[in-house]
């Protein structure tokens, strides 16, 4: 059976569709097929790629779904990979890329290690997000990072009642709520204040946006608790974001809903070091100093 693998690429970055003709040529060498999304076929102009549908059924089947761009890329590859159950794997050529796991400077040893399947599978938490008007579920989607409720009027805060569990926790006027995942802690969350989590943490994150509360920290619950944001007033403000990616607006008195989801993203991992390193090399944190080293236990 022919092995493949499907390339999805920042086609806006010219470094980027360089880096997706070489390594399409570096995985023909190998001789891995290489499909490529149709919506991106005309402007990476790969001989002998396959064009295939900007869906989950362009990647069912491949082995694996290299990235070429930055995390908002990979965000998108996501939208395809999730639901065929393919490994994502990002070779960052965005500013910060928290979600890669190469750089383009090692482009022949990244696709070594595709080719040589020399690599592990991380499986991450992703979130099912419902919105329910009237007690009927008129939006579905899910997310890897984060769902957002947010304002959408500027002038205007919005009322909301924070749920937990089935449980009413508080209400308040804010810019919006942040529901986020493990991985998503170091995203969106992590800008509105949010704690950062370990990625092989099991839980979500609700981080209030600007709220004028007296209670309105971050709040950390598990994945099977059921968290929800309702919509007070009588006017539509509001607007719910997953990911940044997909949204629809809210109607008054409407109720975003997530929990944990029983779906997983795969991503594939070359490197096994720990996270606390990654954290320091992306966000570029001060270490000067550090004599470290565990002591050993008496």
């Amino acid at each position: 059976m022919s092995r493949s693998v499907l390339l999805v690429c920042h086609t806006g970055r010219a470094e980027a569709v360089t880096a997706a003709r070489e390594v399409a040529r570096f995985l023909g060498d190998a001789a891995i097929d290489v499909r490529v999304l149709e919506t991106e076929a005309a402007e990476l102009e790969i001989p002998n790629a396959v064009a295939v549908p900007n869906s989950p059924e362009g990647a069912r089947g491949a082995e694996a779904v290299i990235v070429l761009g930055g995390d908002g890329t990979l965000l998108r590859a996501a939208e395809v990979a999730r639901e065929a159950e393919v490994p994502l794997l990002g070779i960052n050529l965005g500013h910060i890329g928290f979600l890669a796991e190469a750089e383009p400077a090692d482009l022949t040893g990244t696709v070594r290690r595709i080719a040589d399947r020399d690599y592990v599978v991380e499986e991450r938490l992703t979130l099912d997000v419902e919105v329910i008007v009237d007690g009927q579920i008129v939006w579905r989607t899910w997310a890897l990072n984060e769902a957002s409720v947010e304002k959408s009027d500027r002038e205007r805060m919005m009322d909301v009642v924070i749920e937990v569990d089935g449980r009413p926790m508080s209400q308040f006027g804010c810019d919006g709520v942040v529901m986020a995942t493990a991985t998503g802690s170091t995203a969106y969350a992590f800008s509105a204040g949010g704690p950062i989590l370990w990625p092989d943490v099991e839980a979500l994150l609700v981080v209030p946006l600007n709220a004028h509360a007296l209670f309105s920290r971050p709040v950390v619950v598990t994945p099977q608790s059921t968290l929800a944001v309702e919509v007070l007033g009588n006017e539509p403000i509001g607007v719910v974001w997953c990911d940044g990616r997909r949204g629809t607006p809210l109607a008054p008195g409407a109720r975003v809903q997530t929990r944990g989801s029983d779906r997983r993203l795969k991503l594939a991992r070359l490197h096994h070091g720990p996270f606390t390193d990654r954290l320091v090399a992306k966000f570029g944190l001060p270490v000067r100093g550090w004599r470290g080293g565990v002591v050993p236990p008496q």
